[in-house]
């Protein structure tokens, strides 16, 4: 009993600072300093909201840009990659109809940027890589009746450089330039 009692108060002691106080500070100061991103980076179109910059959305419209693939249905609450080696013979033909898929949709693309036709490790990757959604440009030009020079600055204005200039890769996040299309077709 003697040992008992100092472990109990610990433990309630232990559950009231980790289980209390230190998320409502971290959720405060997270709301103070970074707020958008403390609410999900959600984004809104005519007072709706229609998604988060941080979630891929699921785009059937040829006359959009088309985001990578989704391993995980573009379900924010099933995140997944694949799981599958490269060299198995379930990937290696999952990439050839993806690649035929891709090619039927896109007339005349020569070169296929990977990220058209793999999926992202989470699953839900919102972002493209330039030269894929340059790539699509074409398509798109046709079934919206934009030109291309007017599709490639909208992806010109919304590539996103390295973080810090110096992490990852430049990126374009498809919600983000879908939403400037649709404004542009207004």
């Amino acid at each position: 009993m003697k040992q008992l009692l100092p472990a109990i108060r610990l433990s309630v002691v232990l559950m009231l600072i980790c289980g209390i106080v230190y998320p409502l500070v971290t959720t405060g100061v997270a709301q103070l300093l970074f707020p958008n991103h403390a609410n999900g980076s959600l984004i809104t179109a005519d007072g709706k909201t229609i998604g988060s910059s941080l979630l891929a959305q699921e785009v059937k419209s040829p006359g959009l840009f088309q985001p990578r693939a989704s391993n995980a249905s573009y379900d924010g609450a099933a995140s997944a990659g694949s799981n599958r080696a490269v060299a198995s013979e379930a990937y290696i033909l999952e990439m050839k109809e993806k690649v035929a898929l891709v090619q039927q949709e896109n007339p005349g693309l020569q070169h296929i940027p990977a990220d058209l036709v793999t999926g992202s490790g989470s699953g839900l990757d919102p972002d493209l890589s330039p030269v894929a959604a340059k790539a699509q440009i074409p398509r798109i030009s046709q079934a919206t009746g934009l030109g291309e020079q007017e599709l490639a600055k909208i992806v010109e204005e919304h590539t996103q450089g390295r973080p810090l200039g110096i992490f990852g890769e430049p990126r374009v996040n498809v919600t983000a330039l879908n939403l400037a299309l649709k404004a542009e077709l207004k």
